[in-house]
């Protein structure tokens, strides 16, 4: 059957793109190539070490393979979603993360101006302190800690070779998951569900959007590009929504009818890697493209949890 979004694209643009998504295995790579295929895109999607039935095995770290693999595709969009994204974990093994956050991401860029393909490289409200919000997409970045570091330095790789992709920066996300633990958000379940007493940080300000929503955004500008190739530089989506972990959990166990009592709020910064205390971005440079999209949390979030196994 052909999608509704296929016809509009077809009758305003011409030939729909085809679109290569790297990290298609990932929580975000994964919505976004579920919403591109239901609505008949030609799309593409690579992983590595989750491989799972009609993706294509990739090491970006690999120029080689990747040169070979993108001029065998010839994408005219690439979605580089792609990263190593747990904060703690970026701090002990920051080389390696480099390699992959900021080296793979330039050669991604090089080859894909030279392809002239459109990229968008997918980056973080993380590049901010927070002191100052809400941030718009010019203010200075200062990362509190290597992960914002990486992906501020992948921003800056990507447009010193590419000068004509896109950066979205997004915030902490969730939606459907393979295992609890794969979102910040999802893994709060495991609180509530233990019953033992336990604090939850009440202190940083987040802006939690459900994955499905940014693969609409980015559908959105590939629909906007593609009229107007001008169209480049920074983007920036936070939720409508400002929610501290404790919150989180808090709508997590009233959606689920969940008791709640044996979880606390903690008013401190949490431990391990620095985070912003309040990194609201402004969205407006996508608004005013007519391009928004907002999923209520507590309807999104009991959506991705309330048929899991584990529950």
């Amino acid at each position: 059957m052909i999608s509704m979004w296929k016809i509009i694209f077809e009758r305003n643009f011409g030939t729909m793109p085809k679109v290569l998504v790297t990290g298609a295995s990932g929580l975000l790579g994964r919505a976004i190539l579920a919403l591109l295929k239901e609505e008949n895109w030609n799309v593409v999607g690579l992983g590595y070490s989750r491989i799972s039935q009609g993706l294509i095995k990739c090491d970006l770290r690999d120029r080689e393979a990747v040169s070979a693999l993108l001029k065998k595709e010839k994408p005219d969009f690439i979605i580089h979603c792609a990263a190593e994204r747990a904060p703690d974990k970026v701090e002990n093994h920051y080389e390696e993360t480099v390699l992959l956050n900021v080296k793979a991401t330039e050669y991604l860029a090089s080859i894909a101006k030279e392809l002239n393909s459109r990229l968008i490289y997918i980056s973080t409200d993380y590049v901010f302190d927070g002191v100052n919000p809400p941030y718009k997409i010019d203010d200075k970045p200062n990362p509190l800690n290597k992960y914002g570091q990486s992906k501020l330095e992948g921003e800056k790789a990507t447009m010193e070779v590419n000068p004509d992709a896109c950066i979205l920066r997004i915030p902490i996300l969730y939606g459907p998951v393979e295992r609890i633990d794969e979102s910040a958000v999802t893994v709060l379940l495991n609180c509530i569900k233990d019953k033992k007493p336990i604090t939850l940080s009440h202190y940083e300000k987040r802006y939690p959007v459900n994955v499905r929503d940014i693969a609409k955004i980015l559908r959105d500008l590939i629909m906007k590009i593609d009229k107007d190739p001008s169209i480049s530089g920074i983007f920036q989506w936070s939720g409508k929504e400002r929610l501290t972990k404790y919150e989180m959990a808090m709508l997590i166990a009233e959606g689920l009818n969940l008791p709640f009592d044996h979880i606390s709020p903690d008013d401190k910064a949490v431990s391990g890697a620095s985070r912003p205390y309040n990194a609201l971005m402004d969205n407006s440079r996508l608004e005013e493209l007519g391009i928004s999209h907002h999923t209520g949390f507590k309807e999104g979030i009991k959506a991705c949890l309330e048929f899991l196994e584990y529950f």
